[in-house]
């Protein structure tokens, strides 16, 4: 079980130049051409099935104005190399690592007067993506990201001659939604990233939503990973609830999302009191309505939400599962939340899920567990598909991110944003 990035082998094609490396000096020079050197960003959008790198900016608003018309997608060439940031063992599998050029769409300027060149992305294109899935630990980490940039011809500016630039310096890698989550690591080590909502000082107290990820963003302590930030980048999960559209349905919220430092499920009962205590902190010291906390996961988090609202009966006051375990997935041993105490819960549930999920059977887990626990509510899907794009049955997080599920003309975050503790 993981709620990886599609898994993807080793992609190869192009020959690129060693980053900093661009047109030879002596071409520059021999052309008139005034040599320069320039930094550049690499812009990441997190798709429904993963962060991708979907343009590059170069910073030469100090080179003096550019003549836009003469920018084409030909004028400068992008080749990309990914490789895991964890030595990888003979015989152990990584997906996505990749060495290709990128097709590069388009070039335009900024309004700081910046080159832009657009990449070619989409779902479940290769060769994009910031993390890789290493098979033999079930996780996902981020990727050492090369990016090399050739100028293919002169950039004519509106006063002076042409310029060629001669070295690319590579910068960070930029992503608002991900970057609009703060970093911190609670009394007892656990890390999570912090989603604050803008503040006015006539309001008062905002809800929490407490988002759990799934098995394939876990740390790796073994190699000393431990990022806190994949679960931001393979998937909306918790970047659906920080969007515009759901902070004004939540009239402003908090998105708080913990790393495990293994998985959720291996020892719930332990992780369940590390992760209260990060919520009761955030009360105490933010704007924190404590009647309005909301619990949603998948997949492996998607147990986790359970776990909580069997630990915490009174913490929560809706319950999102998605996709979650309640049965091992081996088929062998005693459920991971018993009977008893599925019929125990009494705060407001909504599970979802995909019929064709094949990593999580739905009769066993959400089905189930919607048969026993009181009053929940349940949206069944046939296939995960969004925007003409069919993903892996097991990826229904992806409608929850969306605010897609919904009963009786109520959608699934207008029902959360209405209930109180």
């Amino acid at each position: 079980m993981s709620t990886s990035v599609t898994r993807r082998t080793v992609l190869t094609g192009g020959a690129g130049a060693a980053i900093g490396l661009a047109l030879p000096g002596s071409a520059a020079q021999a052309g008139g051409h005034h040599p320069s050197s320039v930094r550049f960003t690499l812009d990441a959008r997190t798709l429904d099935g993963g962060e991708q790198v979907t343009s590059v900016t170069l910073d030469t608003s100090r080179l003096g104005p550019i003549d836009a018309a003469g920018l084409t997608p030909g004028t400068f060439s992008v080749h990309a190399k990914a490789t895991s940031p964890i030595p990888i063992a003979p015989g152990d599998l990584i997906f996505s690592e990749y060495d290709l050029d990128r097709t590069v769409t388009a070039a335009r300027l900024d309004r700081h007067g910046n080159i832009v060149l657009k990449l070619s992305y989409a779902e479940g294109q290769l060769g994009g993506g910031t993390l890789g899935y290493i098979v033999s630990r079930g996780r996902n980490v981020r990727l050492n990201l090369v990016y090399t940039i050739r100028q293919n011809t002169p950039l004519i500016r509106r006063h002076g001659p042409p310029v060629t630039i001669t070295h690319f310096v590579q910068g960070r890698l930029s992503n608002p939604e991900v970057d609009a989550f703060s970093h911190h690591v609670s009394g007892s080590g656990l890390k999570y990233r912090l989603y604050s909502p803008d503040h006015s000082p006539r309001q008062g107290r905002r809800p929490l939503i407490l988002w759990l990820h799934g098995g394939g963003e876990g740390a790796s302590l073994p190699d000393g990973y431990y990022d806190n930030e994949t679960t931001l980048r393979a998937n909306r999960g918790a970047l659906g609830f920080a969007t515009p559209e759901a902070q004004r349905i939540f009239s402003g919220a908090y998105v708080v999302a913990p790393q495990s430092t293994s998985y959720w499920m291996e020892d719930g009962p332990r992780f369940a009191p590390l992760i209260r205590e990060i919520v009761q902190d955030l009360v105490r010291r933010e704007r924190v309505d404590p009647d309005r906390i909301h619990v949603a996961g998948c997949s492996n988090g998607g147990y986790m939400s359970l776990e909580m609202t069997v630990a915490y009966p009174d913490l929560f006051a809706a319950s999102v599962p998605v996709c979650g375990v309640v049965e091992p997935l081996s088929g062998e041993g005693p459920p991971l939340i018993s009977d008893a105490e599925l019929a125990s819960i009494h705060t407001p549930t909504w599970l979802v899920t995909s019929r064709d999920d094949d990593t999580v059977p739905p009769e066993t887990n959400t089905i189930h567990a919607h048969n026993l626990i009181p009053g929940s509510l349940i949206t069944l899907y046939d296939h995960v598909v969004w925007n003409g794009y069919q993903f892996p049955g097991h990826w229904s997080w992806i409608y929850v991110a969306r605010n897609d599920p919904s009963l009786n003309g109520t959608h699934i975050w207008q029902w959360m944003a209405r209930r109180r503790r």
